[in-house]
């Protein structure tokens, strides 16, 4: 029987390849690990999180041996102080006529009542305009609530309001990647369990064109099945989709909306936010039998956006250490 006051630690070899270019080796790595019963697989996630090693694209562990010896991680940063907040939109505006997905009808905005034909119910001077829009309820930044996809989901009256406001919002930076797909290997270095996951693909420089409307990047259905572990509260991509949409299945848009997690899509302007440190809302009306509507998306920032950076094969080195050469 293992003692359940050992602590393991495993020595391996690992060699990392990154989807936006340049290579990772390391010999004699090690790495604190749950037990001697943790695997290749398992090892892998580990190295992968302990080092916050962005935009893998491929990794594999070799020459593995288990070691009884202490744990040497050094444990949770201490917080940072508050700064002050700012605001980031991070919806794009609707227009009249505009264009949000291929076939799909533009919004009609117009008035019910002009300022000039409200001027005869109101005292000299004094005068008011009521708006009048007709459009479908995909238009713009939008969120998908469960009803979207499934008959029985949760519309957009019955999601909780904890599921799109005042989230703590994580950054995953896509921007570069080789290939449309974003896969779970991606997704490994970060936290995102009761967060919002803002997915950062650099698309929406193209709304408003031809070109926003194809090839755009996407989530795949491991990546989602994997986020539907984690349990975050929400997940948003500035794509035309979070789907392939030559994938009749939409399996991303299925993982997460079977499990409660709102989908919101169409943002813009990631490329201000920080990794981390910020507030995201993205509130709908709570419209009872519908699944999806408009929204404006915002982060609120506890200081200036600044240090973005990449960060591409970096890490914060707090359970590992590299025992021999890393090139």
């Amino acid at each position: 029987m293992t003692d359940e006051n050992e602590q393991w630690r495993a020595e391996f070899d690992a060699e990392v390849t990154f989807a936006n270019g340049g290579a990772l080796q390391t010999q004699g790595f090690r790495l604190d690990v749950p037990g001697p019963d943790t695997g290749e697989d398992e090892l892998a996630d580990l190295f992968v999180r302990s080092l916050g090693l962005l935009m893998v694209e491929t990794l594999r562990i070799s020459r593995t041996r288990l070691l009884r010896e202490p744990h040497k991680g050094a444990g949770p940063r201490p917080p940072t102080a508050p700064r002050a907040r700012r605001a980031v939109d991070l919806s794009h505006p609707i227009r009249h006529g505009m264009v949000t997905y291929p076939g799909l009808p533009g919004p009609e905005i117009g008035d019910h009542l002009s300022h000039r034909a409200s001027r005869e119910h109101y005292a000299p001077g004094t005068e008011f305009a009521i708006g009048r829009i007709s459009m479908v309820s995909n238009t713009g930044t939008y969120l998908d609530a469960p009803f979207h996809r499934f008959g029985d989901g949760a519309d957009l009256a019955g999601l909780p309001l904890a599921r799109f406001t005042d989230l703590d919002g994580v950054l995953v930076r896509a921007v570069g990647a080789r290939g449309r797909a974003i896969d779970r290997e991606l997704l490994l270095p970060y936290d995102v369990t009761g967060r919002a996951v803002l997915i950062h693909t650099g698309w929406s420089r193209h709304w408003g064109t031809e070109q926003y409307g194809s090839g755009h990047p996407y989530l795949t259905g491991a990546a989602a099945q994997w986020l539907v572990g984690q349990r975050p509260a929400l997940v948003g991509i500035d794509s035309l989709n979070i789907d392939d949409t030559a994938d009749g299945s939409r399996p991303a848009h299925t993982a997460l909306l079977a499990a409660g997690i709102p989908v919101v899509e169409h943002l813009h302007g990631l490329e201000q936010l920080p990794p981390h440190g910020f507030r995201f809302h993205a509130a709908p009306p709570a419209v009872e039998g519908m699944g999806t509507f408009p929204v404006r998306a915002l982060a609120l920032l506890d200081g200036p956006a600044d240090g973005h950076g990449t960060g591409t094969g970096t890490g914060t080195g707090t359970t590992g250490d590299a025992g021999g050469a890393a090139v």
